[in-house]
């Protein structure tokens, strides 16, 4: 029964606490009992439950009887990070409502904000409900004046809840159930689901979770995959509870998963329309917005032998993670790996995690940019890598993306704010004070000074109360250089640097020092260089070990000694011709530490 359907998400800032209200939802709904309950059940991945993060969408089905009839309930899950932002943009997609969560101690965040306007476009119902509502710092009044100035609602619509003690889950089912509306769309139309994220199981194969907009589908049945025209039969479809539940058939509304012994990661885009091979439908469904990445790193195995396990590697997790992308490269420093397009540097940490977790990789991550044009005499270049920069000559000029800003605060870290902003080239736009004693500031700003320490920074002088917030802006003309580090007068392509003219020569300074303390000796000397152009900025030299070749030579004469001493300087420098300088792993990630 079509009417009897409802499916919605949950949108928030990241720690409004969504997770645990998911947590209620299941409870009161029957749909976990006993021993399966435990804190944030949703968030199955050991990387969440420690960071106490949603990376993941997660989808759900409860059944819940309300007024003697019973309704299906299909729940989407989702993060509130804004380097995740296209996991919500995937399950909007899925969804005709949304509830939207406000945490009554911290208010509306720029997370909620810009959530909430995801929502809006693609027209869900919006079920506004301020949570932690049970705490002593909470200020129900104050947020819910934000939330009707942000949505336009009345008050009496706000529920009061807490995903804690439970209070308020009934009125949230009961609102589920009489604003959200029950999905559009016909079951005898020719089928069309929207693939919405996909697993990859070793036993089984590739696993799409989907959403049926029209038709059905049934066991066994010939199915084909719209955009890569690929075929398969339907071995095993169900729905998503704690685990897999399989069905003979599943209606237009429905939530469900498809089995149908898929090998290769390639053939299962999200976003993608499963249609039948014997009538298929006309279109496909229109999915989501494509994914832009940021921030761009290159990713190595520390073993050249790993490449192909480091490729299948990543192509099982771009299943899980769509908003991964990856090319080929190599690197005269760390030989052959991939150039890694990810959506911020959180997103980026979270991948080299999973990678090392999940798929036993060890990889080497170089320092992260991003992506600029190069105006040459010809042509215009996109450069995601300082080491493909055409020759200086050539250059006209370089642009570097700029993003627009958002920062929310409390107005005693406003200052020292305003410095970290100025201080990242950040050029203000406005300045707002808000209800009671907050401030929302925006910046245009360079993507690549925020790339690297930004985040941490402003989380520190702001002891962890402002949230920030960034939307893609535009490209725009700026005075860079690229800074290469020498090792003996040998480029590390790794490390070097796409930066602004006025903080080159300290940059290249600092990464000497650090490097300097990093890079054991050996038995040569070796010159560290910061070099923009032709031109050294910087040096520092690990000395080499020595060897007292003078110990058995007591007594006699002066030139004896001289001798050894000159017979040992030869030696050193024939070594220092054909031996190569270890730079550990940590060296790599110091640069992004910089301080």
């Amino acid at each position: 029964m079509m009417k009897n359907i409802r499916n919605f998400c949950i949108i928030a800032h990241i720690d409004h606490g969504k997770s645990t209200l998911a947590d209620r939802l299941l409870q009161t709904t029957n749909t976990i009992v006993g021993k399966d309950m435990q804190e944030q059940v949703l968030d199955n991945m050991d990387l969440e439950r420690e960071r106490g993060i949603t990376i993941k969408s997660h989808a759900i089905q409860m059944l819940y009887t309300y007024n003697n009839q019973e309704y299906v309930l299909n729940l989407i899950d989702t993060p509130g990070h804004v380097d995740f932002s296209y996991e919500v943009s995937r399950s909007i997609a899925a969804c005709e409502g949304a509830l939207l969560i406000v945490d009554a101690t911290q208010g509306v965040q720029s997370q909620t904000i810009s959530n909430l306007y995801m929502a809006l476009d693609n027209d869900l119902e919006v079920i506004p409900i301020l949570n932690k509502i049970d705490m002593s710092s909470a200020m129900p009044e104050e947020v819910k004046d934000q939330i009707v100035d942000l949505l336009g609602c009345k008050r009496e619509e706000i529920i009061e809840a807490s995903g804690k003690t439970g209070q308020g889950v009934d009125n949230i089912l009961s609102a589920i159930i009489n604003v959200i509306p029950p999905p559009k769309g016909s079951q005898d139309a020719p089928l069309q689901a929207l693939i919405f994220d996909s697993v990859f199981n070793s036993f089984r194969g590739i696993i799409a979770y989907f959403r049926i907009f029209n038709g059905t589908i049934r066991k066994g049945e010939k199915v084909k995959f719209f955009n890569t025209k690929k075929e398969y039969e339907a071995d095993e479809i169900g729905i998503l509870r704690l685990g897999y539940f399989p069905e003979n058939e599943l209606k237009a509304g429905n939530v469900g998963y498809i089995i149908s012994g898929i090998k290769t990661a390639k053939e299962v885009k999200v976003g993608d329309t499963i249609t039948h091979l014997e009538n298929p439908c006309l279109e496909s469904i229109a999915g989501f917005e494509d994914v832009k990445p940021m921030v761009f790193a290159g990713v190595y195995p520390i073993d050249a032998d790993d490449y192909e396990d480091l490729r299948s590697s990543l192509e099982k997790l771009q299943l899980n993670d769509a908003s991964l992308t990856f090319i080929p490269e190599s690197s005269a420093a760390l030989g052959f790996g991939f150039r890694c397009g990810f959506l911020g540097l959180l997103h980026m940490e979270i991948v080299q995690e999973r990678l090392d977790r999940e798929f036993d990789m060890n990889v080497i991550t170089t320092v992260p940019n991003v992506s600029y044009k190069v105006h040459t005499k010809e042509e215009i270049v996109d450069v995601h890598n300082p080491a493909g920069m055409p020759d200086q000559k050539f250059i006209t000029k370089i642009e570097e993306p700029y993003i627009k800003a958002q920062i929310i605060t409390h107005t005693d870290y406003f200052g020292a704010i305003m410095t970290l902003c100025l201080e990242k080239r950040g050029e203000l736009i406005s300045q707002n004070f808000l209800l009671g004693n907050r401030v929302e500031i925006n910046f245009h700003m360079p993507l690549a000074e925020i790339v690297f320490d930004f985040y941490d920074k402003l989380k520190s002088i702001s002891k962890g109360y402002a949230s920030f917030d960034y939307f893609y802006s535009d490209y725009r003309e700026s005075k860079l250089v690229k800074l290469d580090i020498l090792l003996n007068g040998e480029q590390v392509d790794a490390l070097s640097a796409l930066i602004h003219v006025a903080n080159a020569v300290d940059f290249g300074r600092r990464i000497c020092e650090k490097l300097k303390d990093l890079i054991p000796r050996h038995q040569f000397d070796i010159a560290i260089q910061a070099a923009i152009g032709a031109k050294i900025v910087s040096r520092q030299t690990i000395k080499a070990f020595r060897k007292d070749v003078t110990a058995k030579c007591y007594g006699g004469d002066i030139t004896r000694k001289r001798k050894l001493l000159e017979k040992q300087k030869k030696g050193k420098k024939r070594m220092k011709q054909v031996g190569n300088v270890e730079v550990p792993q940590n060296a790599f990630l110091a640069v992004l530490k910089l301080d």
